[in-house]
């Protein structure tokens, strides 16, 4: 095999980074490129400087093969709007046939490129083979997803007759790029679309689910998350949501960059699909623009929606809110933990005081003694597993009010094989597991009450050790222990069933399609909701330490300073209100962690344990 190598990955001397360095205009002499040999160096673009535009650089005169396929896949990792230097490496051809939006491959250590023999003056065709393991894939609705495997796809070039120069004619669909780069050149951001058939609480007031997609950083980010909103949700989330934008719609044919006006006004035309639609549909469309524009455009405090000619609505900020809810909006009132003689007390939430007073009803009066709770996201209602893990209870939060009967009683031997801890879901849904491993379970008390559904879980493999709803309803994330290992799974929820109100039937509840948000981790210990598609979670990787970090719903990593090191964390919970500090339960007992700050004591390890936010 032999040949010429290429190497593209951390380390590389990037031509279009050199270009950026230089400036908007290429310096003659700033860069040069070598034309054979292993090709090795320093992280293209600097990650700290967000604000760094790379363009590439266009072929040279007479370049030579190995030179062509660097300098395509550096191109790919410019900032290039539609990818127009590195259609000048392609023959014409090849251009009209590659589509670069289709996929982005990321490869841990970017990709190299070896020559399947080494050429010859009067060589007027080679083949390069790009090499490489894969790190992750973003596909053509720009949905993340961890990836793993070799990477191994062919590069044609020829040399044209007449002009003597070298292009590629034969390309692998989509674009490839090492993580240093794919973490330079895009970020991630939720649309928003809305839950289907779930009902928060008798309200009226949709609930907005996040939906996260990797855009370009630098390429008119603001128009591309509108289109993407505009075309729908992605499949893994689409059976369960809806989007109040006509089939169909999308922006008006020959729109350019949306940009919001002086007072943050961001008009929106669209094609006609959307023009006979009444008042509260589109403010509804307008809402879950809003929502998806809050933290990529923060300018943009106003949406006018046009189409035909004439305005459809207009929605503020503020308004957006009313129209629709949204899980990282709503702030708790309190934070709840247990107290020293097992019972259920609260504090204000982002109070610095250990001082808290008991819960309202029997859960806060001491008559049982508990090991685990949750409290519903409205504060009026409470749940508890009682001290041997064995039995479940539930209370209205309200003086006066009474324990009854468990609602369900585990079976299990010992603490460890009973009941995990609970989480009530947008609905008022009580959610827990039965770890006995004779009976293992996920089950659904409807409204907190009646009887336990079970609910199904094709394709789960070992046992659920811990449970946490989404806000929004319709997404569950569940420590699952498999072996010797414990992964934090995401998966969909599923309803299905009588519609009746009266009928006596229990409808089917089934969470599918269940994905891995922490592939590195193989021990994960504690974790809780931190914002729409967020999770903050606490693990360890194969023989490494225990670490905290945030992790996207999606299994990528956001980009954002991970939590401060705590040591031996027991349990964790966060509120989709950044204003809301992460509060933990470890060996220094119950801690907070305001924003920008260091972890800082609640209560004592004797005096608290068990620290929840509603949910």
């Amino acid at each position: 095999m032999g040949g010429e190598r290429v190497r593209r990955g951390r380390g590389t001397p990037a031509r279009a980074a050199v270009y950026a360095a230089c400036g908007a205009v290429l310096l003659a002499g700033c860069a040069s490129m070598p034309d054979s040999g292993d090709l090795r160096g320093v992280e293209s673009t600097p990650r700290q400087d967000s604000q760094v535009r790379v363009y590439a650089m266009p072929p040279s005169d007479d370049a030579t093969p190995t030179q062509i396929v660097q300098g395509f896949l550096e191109a790919l990792t410019s900032d290039d709007a539609d990818y127009k230097t590195a259609r000048q490496y392609l023959t014409p051809e090849a251009s009209k046939y590659w589509r670069p939006e289709q996929s982005t491959t990321v490869l841990s250590d970017g990709p190299g490129a070896r020559a399947d023999r080494e050429p010859r003056e009067d060589s007027t065709a080679l083949t390069y083979t790009l090499t490489g393991t894969k790190f992750a894939t973003v596909d053509a609705q720009q949905a993340y997803a961890p990836s793993s495997g070799h990477y191994s796809e062919l590069v044609r070039l020829v040399k044209d007759d007449k002009s003597g120069q070298w292009r590629i004619d034969a390309v692998p669909q989509g674009v490839v790029m090492g993580k240093s780069d794919f973490q330079r050149n895009y970020t991630s951001f939720n649309k928003y679309y809305f839950a289907a058939n779930v009902d928060v609480n008798g309200a009226s007031l949709p609930m907005a689910v996040a939906d996260p997609v990797y855009v370009r950083r630098h390429v008119d980010p603001t128009t591309r998350m509108v289109r993407s909103l505009l075309t729908g949700p992605t499949n893994w989330l689409d059976p369960v949501v809806r989007s109040s934008f006509p089939t169909g719609t999308q922006l008006r044919k020959g729109t350019g960059p949306l940009t919001p006006d002086d007072r943050g006004k961001l008009t929106v035309p669209l094609n006609d699909r959307a023009a006979d639609i009444g008042t509260g549909r589109c403010e509804e469309m307008a809402a879950q623009l809003l929502f998806t524009l809050r933290d990529l455009s923060p300018a943009v405090e106003e949406v006018e929606l046009r189409a035909d000619g004439g305005q459809l609505c207009s929605l503020t900020q503020d308004g957006a809110e009313t129209v629709a809810t949204r899980g990282a909006l709503n702030q708790p009132d309190h934070l709840y933990y247990l107290d020293g003689k097992d019972k259920l007390v609260r504090v204000a939430a982002g109070s610095r005081s250990p001082d808290a007073e008991p819960a309202p009803g029997a859960l806060g009066q001491g008559g049982q003694r508990l090991r685990s709770v949750a409290v519903a996201r409205d504060e009026r209602t409470a749940a508890g597993v009682g001290l041997n893990g064995q039995d479940l209870f539930v209370s209205a939060l309200a003086q006066g009010a009474t324990l009854g009967e468990p609602l369900l009683r585990s079976q299990g031997e010992t603490e460890q094989d009973r009941l995990t801890p609970p989480s009530w879901d947008a609905q008022g849904g009580l959610w827990i597991a039965d770890r006995n491993p004779a009976r293992p379970g996920l089950y659904l008390l409807e409204e907190g009450a009646g009887q336990p559904l079970q609910v199904r879980t094709p394709g789960l493999e070992g046992r659920i050790q811990s449970v946490r709803v989404a806000a929004d309803g319709v997404r569950i994330a569940l420590v699952v222990e498999n072996g010797d290992q414990r992964s934090l799974l995401v998966g969909r929820i599923e309803r299905s069933g009588p519609d009746e109100a009266g009928s006596g039937e229990q409808p089917t509840v089934t969470v599918v399609e269940l994905r891995s948000a922490t592939p590195e981790l193989e021990q994960v210990t504690a974790m809780s909701w931190a914002g729409d598609s967020r999770l903050v979670v606490v693990g360890r990787e194969h023989e490494g330490v225990e670490q905290m970090k945030y992790v996207e719903v999606d299994g990528s990593t956001p980009d954002v300073p991970p939590p401060a090191a705590l040591t031996g964390v027991k349990a964790l919970t966060a509120a989709g209100d950044d204003n809301a500090p992460l509060v933990a339960f470890s060996v220094d007992g119950i801690v907070r962690l305001p924003s920008g700050a260091q972890w800082q004591k609640v209560a004592d390890v004797t005096e608290g344990k068990a620290p929840v936010y509603p949910g």
